[in-house]
């Protein structure tokens, strides 16, 4: 019996079509194109159902509200289907797929979100690989119980992935966590680095939704920065800050207005994680003194994260608990595979 995938489709770059010059989602347009494709056809490939979102939009228009729907219609179609796809715009994907992985907890079927640079109705385009090979990953006889993202031949974990290229078909990458599968010649999964589930495919999933819109922000450091732009940014509603710093986490900590904003914000319960501005590495508050300063004025260290999946990780865990001791804890410690430790 053939294996059946959900492919939730949520708008994007893959089923546009250009209208006066410009790139818009057509509602029907991207099925149209796949039904008259005899590569979506084939027989190796699942059988499969698609739900086109309404309205179709593109991904700068997604917000924490809309990864819970996304959430949700995998939940709710979780026993009927062997695997889901999510189709997403490339713009904000790496933030959906951190926040997928966060909210999906006890997932043992795979998640794969994908998307193109071009769109699928143009004649030189990446839609039809990267879609036909999500389509067999997520129906792969070795299951593998992750939220993904898969682009360019390669498999990611979702809550490690940072866009990286705003033309070229290898827009994302997994700077400090190696691809799950590569897809060639022949179908790679690297299975030694899969994470296994914690709950049998039968059991439902532990949905945790997203529900903190405004709450949590992102902030990145530069030269010269005013201590009064900082201290903006972190009053209230802000419960949550992403801090994104120099090297291995250093900050201008000479500056003593930059730590006091940093102490009062933390003593009012809001948490501080400090991700690097590097592509790769992570955060070690102990090497330098500049990083033991943030140390001590309450800053976190997000160690090998992606400001992506830090960024939804505080959200997560603000709409789950009202704990600041514990969301701190928890920060720190690896939930879905998001940071090495």
């Amino acid at each position: 019996m053939k294996k059946r995938v959900y492919i939730a489709y949520t708008g994007g770059t893959i089923g546009m079509k250009r209208v006066n010059g410009r790139y818009l989602p057509i509602p029907g347009y991207l099925q149209e194109l796949m039904a008259a494709n005899p590569a979506f056809h084939h027989a190796s490939l699942p059988d499969y159902t698609i739900n086109q979102y309404d309205p179709l939009f593109d991904s700068p228009d997604m917000t924490p509200s809309d990864w819970s729907k996304i959430a949700r219609d995998i939940c709710d179609h979780y026993h009927a289907y062997d695997g889901f796809i999510v189709l997403h715009g490339t713009d904000t994907m790496a933030y959906t797929a951190s926040a997928l992985a966060f909210m999906l907890k006890d997932l043992a079927k795979p998640v794969i979100v994908t998307g193109s640079q071009i769109p699928l109705g143009e004649i030189r385009s990446d839609a039809q690989d990267n879609l036909v090979s999500s389509l067999l990953l997520a129906s792969h006889e070795f299951v593998i119980p992750e939220v993904g993202l898969y682009f360019n031949s390669r498999l990611f974990r979702g809550c490690r992935t940072v866009k990286v290229d705003a033309d070229g078909f290898d827009a994302f990458a997994s700077p400090n966590y190696p691809a799950l599968a590569a897809l060639g010649t022949g179908v790679e999964i690297r299975e030694r680095l899969v994470r296994r589930p914690s709950a049998p495919s039968t059991s439902d999933i532990d949905l945790r939704e997203i529900n903190v819109p405004a709450v949590v922000g992102a902030f990145r450091l530069f030269p010269g920065l005013s201590p009064r732009i900082l201290e903006n940014m972190l009053q209230p509603p802000l419960r949550g800050l992403v801090l994104e710093t120099y090297g291995s986490g250093n900050g201008p900590t000479g500056d003593k207005e930059f730590l006091r904003v940093l102490r009062e914000a933390n003593a009012r319960g809001v948490v501080i994680v400090d991700c690097t501005q590097c592509l790769k590495g992570t955060v070690d508050l102990s090497k330098y003194a500049t990083g033991a300063d943030l140390a001590e004025v309450g800053v976190l260290s997000g160690y090998d994260m992606t400001p992506e999946a830090a960024l939804t990780k505080l959200a997560y865990l603000l709409s789950i608990s009202d704990d600041v001791a514990q969301i701190r804890a928890w920060m720190q410690e690896d939930l879905r595979g998001e940071l090495s430790r």
